[in-house]
């Protein structure tokens, strides 16, 4: 239990650029209800779900690459990840890290005390499968970036690892989000899986996560990032936007044409990803930061038998999996950098600077 009425905590007044989310020392203490757990949290990740919320880039009036700043024009009926309204304030933040201090009375009392990790995704536990009930933790509920928060028991498990809570704060969204794309998609042993945006926290899960299904893993990224790359053991690394990708792929692999194409970019590249897929190939997206309206030749998708993936809430076992993987050594946290939570602003125009590899995180003090 703890005595304190209110806290720290970033909020998120509005839509718009950085000066939206506003610092208060004194924000209410989350109260948790009988199926919730109260969580000091000690860091949390940064993912880009909280900048496009913030910004309003999920709208359909909203057709540009993220750019992480205010957009000219915002609907407020769907600018959030599910085509829906958002209530201010929020805070937002997903990937928590922290200690159980409370246990709601349908909870487990043992949690109290525990370091423990958070699936973001908030479920209906009564029919886990109603996507249209699913929401997000830091959009439809309030998240972690603040000293405390509040989530349902069946969102949170004890994580047994020697990694820093800053290092497992760069698992949750970016991993699960990469288990998922791999799950839908069918990734096995063989499989040529080409990775875009292979550098950022989805992408570089993508390749641990890849490898550990024993695909053989094609990164695309910028070429000044493969040097900080080669320790996740791509099987090829490539420049982000080949001049002849099917050319490249020859020359790297022996063959013109991949399995599977993951892809979290989108824009004008996308043309090029569908051609280099095999007859009966298959395509997963989650993420489309170069830009989300791109051109599609449906003769290519019908022709060539190619199946695709939409990918965004998780299937019920990929955050238990995910921390399975952890506890037995099978992945590894790529920490770029972190930062305290006073310093959100700085941490979140880095993280959309792109110049990193990896996950941004946050993290939060609790004086004694």
């Amino acid at each position: 239990m703890t005595a304190n009425s209110t806290m720290n905590a970033f909020v998120l007044t509005g839509h718009g650029d950085l000066d939206k989310l506003v610092w208060h020392d004194d924000w209410p203490m989350p109260q948790p209800n009988v199926d919730e757990v109260l969580i000091k949290v000690f860091a949390c990740g940064l993912n880009n779900t909280d900048v496009n919320t913030r910004s309003g880039w999920y709208s359909k009036a909203v057709t540009d690459a993220t750019t992480g700043g205010a957009y000219e024009v915002v609907h407020e009926e769907d600018p959030t990840w599910g085509g829906g309204a958002i209530q201010f304030p929020r805070i937002q933040g997903a990937d928590i890290v922290g200690e159980v201090v409370e246990v709601g009375a349908n909870g487990d009392p043992a949690l109290v005390g525990k370091r423990v990790m958070a699936d973001c995704w908030l479920r209906d536990w009564d029919n886990t499968d109603n996507l249209e009930s699913t929401g997000y933790f830091g959009s439809e509920a309030d998240g972690g970036f603040a000293q405390y928060t509040k989530i349902d028991h069946r969102n949170v498990l004890p994580v047994d690892s020697q990694f820093s809570s800053a290092e497992l704060a760069t698992f949750s969204c970016s991993y699960t989000t990469a288990e998922n794309l791999l799950y839908r998609a069918g990734v096995g042993e063989g499989d040529h899986v080409l990775i875009t945006g292979a550098s950022g926290g989805v992408g570089s899960a993508l390749i641990q996560l890849a490898n550990r299904r024993g695909a053989t893993t094609i990164a695309l990224a910028s070429a000044s990032k493969h040097d900080q790359m080669r320790h996740l053991n791509p099987s090829v690394l490539l420049d982000r936007s080949p001049e002849n990708l099917a050319k490249a792929l020859q020359a790297s692999t022996g063959r013109t044409v991949v399995d599977v194409v993951v892809d979290i970019v989108g824009g004008d590249g996308f043309p090029a990803l569908i051609d280099v897929i095999a007859r009966g190939g298959r395509y997963a997206c989650s993420g489309a930061i170069a830009g989300p309206i791109v051109d599609l030749d449906l003769r290519t998708l019908y022709l060539r038998d190619l199946s695709f993936f939409g990918c965004t809430v998780t299937a019920t076992h990929i955050f238990g999996d995910l921390v399975s993987y952890i506890e037995k050594g099978e992945i590894q946290p790529i920490l770029a950098a972190a930062h305290p939570l006073k310093d959100l602003h700085l941490a979140q125009q880095e993280f959309i600077d792109k110049k990193h590899a990896g996950n941004i995180v946050v993290t939060v003090d609790h004086p004694i």
